[in-house]
Formats: structure tokens, sequence, C-alpha cells
């Protein structure tokens, strides 16, 4: 076995993880919370890193104790390394997690996290039901974790690793949500189609729903138009009569309008866009769907001629992940940091439309 990296703490391990994984990281929730600074901590404490012959299993994750962990002697890392493989072998101590992490430490910490992002790699040749270890920490990501490793030039190994690992949509992803979270303390001025601008107060709904009227209409739209925008308080920023007249819908003031209302004038039949605007909550729930159905069916319009997009700053924050189990069959999910995808939620493939 092969010398063993030096060690810092979980929770020092857990604070440079989230200067690794910045905002805007796919699937960096697993990665940053305790579980996946558990992952890290102890594939170095083993020395589970590409090199040597050492391989973490879930199993060294789930049955480390808080006793086993301070024993940082070469002899004790290495003998906890080989002896929890073992049948019946329990570390002394109280243990960090039970057996049933197993399966978030393989699917949520490893694979769909760390592995995913080229921060550890896997034995490619055991079959997908083995239970013997697999995972090594990538030896330019364990460097990272270098306890000499401190202040500007932590920083700029861990921008080197960054560039050199992550791939440039993810680094691009990670820019996008830097940079609306920075301009979020700022109005923020929204540039519409057809050349105006309104300012909305400072905030990540604002940042939205710049992004929905600036990026999203012009890659989903033919010949977009805004017909609605407000603010929370139901401070109406724009409110086109106009337009929505000359298109056969009545706008009224009501506690079931959007957030924001697009509209798609190439179609013979206008496509609305009714678009849901979630920072913390607020989602095209089925109830919610329902309720701007029936609006539309008030007004006299053809239903069939209808979308309804729930937008959201990122994937992987948490608004999303909040959310997502309540959002509507039958409407669509976009995401700021992925401008040019659309989630459909659909059991058959579709395109923007009305129905899905």
């Amino acid at each position: 076995m092969t010398a063993l990296p030096a060690l810092l703490s979980r929770e020092e391990v857990l604070e440079r993880l989230r200067l690794i994984f910045p905002e805007g990281t796919t699937n960096r929730g697993w990665i940053v919370r305790e579980l996946g600074a558990s992952t890290v901590f102890t594939a170095l404490y083993i020395g589970a890193v590409e090199g040597s012959e050492v391989l973490l299993g879930p199993k060294h994750v789930y049955r480390m104790t808080h006793e086993q962990a301070a024993r940082t002697a070469d002899d004790e890392r290495k003998g906890y390394a080989k002896n929890v493989l073992k049948g019946g072998f329990h570390a002394e101590g109280r243990r960090w997690y039970q057996d049933t992490t197993r399966e978030p430490i393989r699917d949520e910490a490893l694979r769909e996290g760390l592995v995913a992002l080229g921060a550890v790699g896997e034995k490619s040749d055991l079959p997908t039901t083995s239970s013997k270890p697999r995972y090594a920490l990538r030896a330019g990501f364990a460097a990272l974790f270098d306890p000499a490793l401190t202040g500007p030039a932590m920083d700029d190994k861990i921008e080197e690793w960054q560039a050199a690992s992550l791939s440039k949509g993810a680094l691009a992803r990670q820019a996008l949500i830097r940079g609306g979270a920075a301009a979020a303390a700022d109005q923020v001025l929204v540039h519409f189609p057809n050349g105006e601008t309104r300012r909305l107060k400072p905030g990540p709904s604002s940042i939205i729903t710049k992004a929905l009227v600036e990026e999203f209409s012009t890659r989903f739209l033919k010949d977009p138009a805004v017909l609605f925008i407000s603010e929370s308080g139901n401070k109406v920023v724009q409110r086109d009569d106009q337009l929505a007249r000359s298109i056969g819908l009545e706008i009224q003031a009501d506690k079931d309008l959007p957030d924001t209302i697009l509209v798609d004038m190439a179609p013979p039949t206008p496509l609305l866009v009714f678009c849901e605007v979630v920072a913390t909550d607020g989602p095209v729930s089925e109830r919610r769907k329902a309720a701007l159905e029936q609006l539309v069916e008030d007004a006299g319009y053809p239903i069939d001629h209808v979308a309804f997009v729930t937008c959201y700053l990122d994937r992987s924050s948490q608004p999303f992940r909040k959310t997502v189990a309540s959002l509507a069959w039958g409407t669509y999910a976009w995401f700021v940091a992925e401008p040019d995808q659309l989630m459909i939620l659909s059991e058959q493939p579709a395109v923007l439309s009305g129905r899905v």
C-alpha cells in the first residue's frame, strides 16, 4: 500500500467540498452535505486514491465511527480498510450511519455525484451487483484536501482542477448561477422582445423572470411577446391589454394569474405560455394548472393553445428538489442555468404545444 494521505477533519472536508463544487454544479446538494463529506473523508482515511491498490465501498463509510476516525496512525487506518469488509466486524464506538445509508452513499454521493463529476473513479470490471469496493478518489481531486494547502494556493489549485476536470458546460453553468446571484442584489433591467425595457426589484425571482423574457422566449417561441408580468405582492409590471384583445383574450385582475404570460404570435392561433417563477415555492402543480385552465376557459380562449411552464434558476437547487414531485403532468420545466433545454413532463415524446 502506498503512503496514506494526510487528513483533514470531516468538517474541514465539507468546507472544501463547498469551495470545489460551487452553486450550479450538477447534483451539488448530494455532494456538499455531511454524507458527501463522510464519503470523501473515509476514502482519504483508508487511502482509496487513484494509483493505490485500495478501493472504497459504501461499507467503509457507513461503518465508520467517531472513535475510529480519530485514530489516524497508518496502521489503524490500514487495519480499518481491510477489517471492515470482514463479516461480523464492528469498529469501536458510535457509528456515523446505519446500513440503510448504503444506497444513498452509492447512488447519490458516488455514482450521481462524485463519479459523474470526475472526482472519483470506478473499477469497471466488477458486476453491477457486486458488493466489492470499486471506488477511488482521482489523484488531482484528492490533492485538494491536503491540510498544508491553504489560502491563495488552495484557491489556485481548486480553480486548476475545476478547469481541467469539469466540463465546459458545467463551468458555464456555474458562472451563470454565480452571475445571477450577484445581480440579484440590484434592480433587474429586463429587455422585452419588442425593444421596451422594465425594471424589476432585486431578488432571485427577478433574475429568473429576466431570463424567461430574454432567453426562454427567444429559444422556444418563434415570434415572442410579453403579455403580462407581475412581482410578488401582485404588483403588475407589464400588462398589454391591447395585445391581449388582438388575440381574443381578456386579462382580468385575478389572484390566479401566473407570474408571467408570454405569447407566440407566429401560429394562426397564438400560443399562450403561462409561466410560474419559482425562487422558493409555487410551481405549476395539478391544482394550479386546473385553476389556470379555468381562467383560460372563462376568458373564452382555446385551451389547446396554452402551455404551462415552471421556471427555476437551477436544476440542482433546493426549490426544484422541493417542488419537482408536485409538478403537473402536461407541463414543462425550464432552468435558467440550462437555457437550451426544456423538461417535458409527459409520458409521450412531445414538442412545445398547448396539450402534451
